[in-house]
């Protein structure tokens, strides 16, 4: 059974973007020049002392040896070692084209900016209409408030105006820093397409708000990006501090409250409802042209890490960051990806980036200490966590995460104690609150508080009926112990519904069929769960068993042997072992083994 684990605290890392299907044209931008090496880019450097821990590598004597070094660090997402190999084997053959376009993006993508600027100039001087290279040296005119060379650039790199978003709202930023802002929001609207229409009424909404007449405007523009799309917290954000600067406090509380109902306790947003409440003055979201485009960017970059395009999305986030380095926004989605992309010590670094005042600060210190856990570096996560709670004993964030952690490591009982702490602070429960009592939930089945686990998860049902999650371990907790069988059935049926390409809980009710003597159907199932989770242990030790006692002996070692060659845990090994060795005895009843509840702690 499949009772899932995760170390990751609820709804505070999502940045927000837009739907559109501008991220595109950089990937075709970084295949030309990259080839398929798949690049990450990595942190800003720190004064203070770095949590993670560099390592270290040597530049080779040769060219060809630079090169292949290269192209090794950049299958293996290292981009650092790979702008760093490119660049020696760019020293030995300066007038390679296809080395120097290398070059240049490995460069950009690891936030070499100088570096990557030079290379774009080379790059654009034989390859006039190179988009990426235009496209950097369009921001590179930005930054310096060269708005018309910026423009020239822009110009020969991007498509025509009704379908690249990306140089049409650059060069709208461009005129809008050069003073034209009426050519600003008449470039803006030649984004015809619907797909673009929230993007493009944001930033002209964000481009008449710095005219001195703009407001009217700027106000028909929010409002109509605001009605389209209500749960994009940039939009909100800037909506809410238009609201709050244009006198409506109580417009921009419902604003940021119709949010915080959908996405509860984002610290950008709980931080504005506290200064709404304190009356403090707003700033424009984006208060020059520079900010401006780089919102451009970040939006971008955004999409296309959501939708696994990390390549394009870390050229947008470095563009994006080079314009406006304070935006931590932008510095929490790069540490995102290079997280997905395991660059582990990278996104810890650019977490530690976040300025201690920034009211995401907690957020990035949560996130770097369970990446430390991921890594093994167990006392320092611990110990950064619990510095983090010393300073915000009311965070729920971070007591949550200390929590996962604490059941990762199946100390269940300081979990669960943990996890009250948690609703404590809280004490009128609402939807967000499921997760907590589901965790909790666990942490007590493990201990073995079976009467305070049903209650939690029968809460964390009441908060969110129908979810698949708390259907599943409820449901198979039930199948278990032997009751309330046909509502656990019905639980788990409901769970595969839901969630019918989850190879955990598809192997949920193959198990709770096999539990209760049905093998046949717990072959079909389990085979199901093999299918979608083909390098799950324990499935294939499940789907072992089952065939076993349906006679398909050759078939069942041949799972175990699979799990046995899965890295299973280290509890379960013996077992499976064994079987492999001896096979399962006619007399042996089908009870629950451990290694069922391994992935719910």
């Amino acid at each position: 059974m499949k009772k899932s684990i995760s170390l990751q605290a609820p709804g505070r890392r999502g940045a927000g973007g837009f739907s559109n299907r501008a991220a595109t044209a950089v990937a075709a931008f970084c295949i030309l020049s990259f080839g398929d090496a798949g690049f990450v880019g990595k942190g800003f450097a720190h004064a203070r002392e770095s949590l993670s821990i560099a390592t270290p590598f040597e530049v080779g004597e040769s060219a060809s040896g630079n090169y292949l070094a290269a192209i090794v660090a950049g299958a293996e997402r290292d981009t650092h070692a790979a702008s760093t190999f490119f660049r020696e084997a760019l020293r030995d053959d300066p007038r390679n084209r296809e080395l120097t376009e290398r070059a240049f993006v490995a460069a950009l993508a690891n936030g070499n900016m100088a570096e990557a600027f030079d290379l774009a100039a080379r790059v654009a001087s034989y390859d006039k209409k190179n988009g990426l290279a235009n496209l950097a040296l369009g921001v590179e005119g930005i930054k310096a408030k060269k708005y018309a060379k910026a423009r020239a650039a822009l110009a020969k790199g991007g498509l025509d105006r009704k379908h690249d978003v990306t140089s049409t709202l650059l060069t709208a930023w461009a005129y809008a820093g050069a003073g034209d802002n009426k050519q600003a929001l008449q470039t803006a609207d030649k984004l015809k397409e619907d797909a673009f229409s929230v993007f493009r009424d944001y930033h002209a909404a964000l481009i008449a708000d710095l005219l001195p007449n703009g407001k009217a405007e700027a106000e028909k523009r929010f409002k109509s990006a605001y009605g389209s799309e209500r749960n994009t917290l940039r939009l909100v954000d800037a909506y809410g501090r238009f609201l709050a600067r244009r006198g409506s406090r109580e417009e921009a509380r419902r604003v940021y409250r119709a949010f915080d109902d959908v996405s509860p306790r984002h610290p950008i947003i709980t931080a504005a409802m506290a200064d709404i409440d304190a009356g403090k003055p707003f700033s424009p979201l984006v208060r020059n042209a520079e900010e401006g485009a780089a919102e451009v960017l970040y939006g971008l970059g955004a999409i296309g890490g959501r939708q696994g395009d990390e390549l394009a999305s870390l050229v947008y986030l470095r563009l994006s960051q080079f314009l406006a380095p304070e935006n931590s926004l932008a510095t929490i989605t790069l540490a995102d990806i290079y997280e997905r992309m395991k660059q582990e010590a990278i996104a810890i670094d650019l977490y530690d980036s976040v300025p201690k005042i920034d009211p995401l600060r907690v957020n990035a210190d949560v996130q770097a200490a369970l990446l430390l856990e991921t890594l093994g570096r167990n006392k320092e996560a611990t110990d950064h966590l619990q510095s983090v709670i010393v300073e915000h004993p009311k965070d729920q964030e971070a007591l949550t995460a200390l929590g996962n952690i604490q059941r990762s490591r199946k100390l269940f009982a300081e979990a669960a104690d943990t996890y009250t702490k948690v609703l404590e602070l809280q004490p009128l429960p609402d939807r967000s609150q499921w997760l907590i009592y589901y965790y909790r939930g666990i942490a007590n089945e493990r201990r073995k508080s079976w009467s305070q686990a049903e209650a939690d998860l029968k809460k964390a049902l009441e908060l969110f009926p129908d979810q698949p999650l708390v259907l599943n371990y409820l449901g198979y907790s039930w199948v278990d112990q032997g009751l309330n069988l046909d509502e656990a059935f019905r639980m788990l049926r409901r769970a595969v519904d839901l969630r019918a390409r989850d190879g955990y809980i598809v192997d949920s009710l193959g198990w709770a069929y096999y539990r209760l003597g049905n093998y046949d159907d717990a072959v079909r199932e389990l085979e199901k769960a093999i299918d979608l989770k083909p390098s799950d242990p324990v499935s294939n030790d499940h789907l072992g068993d089952a065939y076993w006692r349906v006679n398909r002996k050759l078939e069942a070692r041949f799972q175990w042997n699979h799990a046995r060659d899965m890295s299973p845990d280290p509890d379960d090994l013996p077992k499976i072992l064994e079987k492999i060795e001896k096979g399962m005895t006619d007399a042996t009843h089908p009870v629950a083994s451990d290694q069922t509840k391994k992935n719910g702690g």
